[in-house]
């Protein structure tokens, strides 16, 4: 996490980026961030991944014709 000085007056500046701390922290790929502030501004609430997430490969499964086969389970009209 780094944070970054910034002034307003007399126009916006920012300062030199600097470290706030690292660490093994979950990542996310959407457009939310992955942390939260508290109300007060001084803790950060983020997630650290679990022991079983860092042996763990990463595994997508892809059906496809998914819509057929739901089709085949649960016809329509039947009564």
């Amino acid at each position: 996490m780094m944070a970054v000085d910034i002034t307003t007056q007399p126009g916006f500046a920012a300062g030199k980026p600097r470290m706030l701390f690292e660490g093994p922290y979950e990542l996310t790929q959407f457009t939310n961030p992955n942390y939260d502030v508290s109300p007060d501004g001084q803790r950060f609430l983020m997630l650290k991944p679990t022991e079983q997430a860092k042996v763990a490969p990463r595994q997508i499964n892809v059906v496809q014709n998914w819509f057929e086969e739901l089709k085949r389970r649960v016809p329509v009209g039947t009564k």
